[in-house]
Parts: C-alpha cells; structure tokens; sequence
C-alpha cells in the first residue's frame, strides 16, 4: 500500500472552501500534474538536451577511463603473467586511476545536479506563474497537484493546457 504526502496547505485550503458552506457549491477547482507539466515544455526538453550535450565530452571521459581501469583489473585478476614488480606497478595505477575516476564523475554529477536544479527551479516558478493565469482567466478557486489529489476527473486536468501556455509564453530557443 503507497501513502501519499497531502500538502497541509492544499489540505487547509481545501478544508476552509468545504466549511463556506454554501460556496462550496460554487467551488471550483482543477488539478495539475506539475512534474509532467515542467519537464514536458520545449524549454525543458531543449535544456535537457543541451545538458547533456555540455557533458557528453566528459561523459566520454569517464567511459574511457572506465574501460582502462577494467583493462588493468583483467591483467590484475591473472598474476601469473606478471611478475611481482608490474603487478605492484599495475596495482598502484589502478588505484590512482580508481581515485581519478571517482573524483571526475562525483564533479560531473555534482555540475549536472546544480545545473539541473537551477534550470528546474526557474521552470517550476515560470510554471506557477503560467497555472496562476490560467486559473485566474478560468476563474479557478482552487488548483492541486495531482500528487496530493486521490480521485478526480479528467476533465479537471490542467496540465496539457499547462503545457500549451507555457511554451508559448516561453518560447524554446534554438
């Protein structure tokens, strides 16, 4: 069985609109599946790919690097071909080679996280602002995420008109 996080502000809000008692009536709402809605606009996808063709260089990198330290560990796992000084030889490259490997992909990760996040967060706010409009031109009371939703109907979903709106608000460039 999943539980899922119900926002206490979606919640409270939700709570405060049900005990109008006569508004709630009048109520209206819709739903947003907001993750799906960010990384589904051409500005996202356009990020996505230029993120991931900023470090492909590096990628490759770590690739080759990847596959020397594999050669070495292959030499490595048969010590009757070599003689005691190469293996030790061979050991210490490895493990020079192990740390250097480490240390570039924990850098390229930490890089590819901070980029992503700061390119996340600009089109999470930019989302917001576009749902915001929407709501407001549709004379919306209430808009959640569907995470915290645990039925609704489709047609209260918001999240490819969301799509729509963004894109040509923000148009990708090229």
């Amino acid at each position: 069985m999943t539980h899922r996080h119900i926002s206490l502000p979606g919640l409270a809000l939700l709570g405060m609109a049900l005990l109008t008692g006569t508004a709630s009536a009048q109520l209206k709402i819709a739903v947003i599946n907001t993750q799906r809605a960010v990384l589904e606009t051409a500005e996202m996808k356009k990020a996505a790919a230029d993120l991931e063709a900023k470090y492909r260089p590096t990628q490759q990198d770590i690739d080759k690097r990847t596959k020397d330290l594999q050669d070495i560990q292959a030499k490595l796992a048969d010590p009757s071909k070599l003689s005691p000084q190469e293996g030790q030889e061979l050991q210490a490259q490895g493990q020079l080679k192990q740390r250097q490997l480490q240390r570039i992909s924990e850098d390229l990760q930490a890089e590819v996280d901070r980029e992503r996040n700061d390119i996340l967060g600009r089109g999470g706010k930019r989302m917001n602002e576009v749902v915001g409009k929407i709501a407001e031109a549709k004379g919306l009371d209430l808009v959640i995420d569907v995470g915290d939703a645990i039925f609704f109907k489709p047609a209260l979903d918001l999240t490819n008109e969301a799509i729509a709106a963004y894109d040509k608000q923000y148009p990708s460039k090229p």
